[in-house]
């Protein structure tokens, strides 16, 4: 994939069923394979604690950064396939998944459709969120708010606990 006419991106990835942990690092594996696009860099994992519907188990996330020749909506489509391959079913907001695939940022792109919102709406207000993207983009700005690690600061990391890193990305990259 050459660069030209491509974006950087950045997606956040989560489970909580299963083998959440197994199942975020095939995910992470499932968008390299994405076509025109390349997987830069992944976050370590991390355990966090459930947002809005406590009674369920705790979260594995992380956040992944590609480079993709794709529109944004054509990008966050193919995530959605692949959360269907993991065999994702949505019910009621925030209820426990076998996968999670947010598109959080694309280049410094603003979208506010029914399909897709950019940057994504809740992303500043969520440590589970800020914290593998601080880590791999720190000084990313989230659509004006401020950068990755200066949201970070504003919100409490509780909750969120290092699981260890992701893996190779080299070798997770199929793009």
């Amino acid at each position: 994939m050459t660069d030209d006419a491509s974006s950087e991106a950045y997606i956040g990835v989560g489970a909580n069923l299963g083998d959440a942990a197994v199942s975020v690092r095939r995910a992470m594996t499932a968008v390299s394979s994405i076509p025109q696009t390349r997987l830069l860099s992944a976050s370590s994992l991390y355990r966090t604690a459930p947002v809005g519907f406590l009674e369920q188990p705790d979260f594995v996330n992380a956040v992944v950064q590609v480079r993709t020749q794709m529109p944004a909506e054509q990008l966050l489509d193919q995530l959605l396939m692949i959360e269907m391959q993991f065999g994702r079913k949505r019910s009621v907001r925030n209820a426990p998944r076998t996968l999670d695939l947010d598109l959080l940022l694309y280049g410094e792109e603003r979208v506010d459709s029914e399909q897709l919102t950019l940057p994504h709406p809740r992303m500043a207000q969520r440590a589970f969120v800020l914290v593998p993207l601080a880590e791999i983009a720190p000084g990313i700005d989230v659509g004006g708010l401020g950068t990755a690690a200066q949201l970070l600061e504003q919100v409490s990391d509780e909750g969120v606990e290092r699981l260890g890193a992701a893996g190779d990305v080299a070798a997770m990259d199929a793009g």
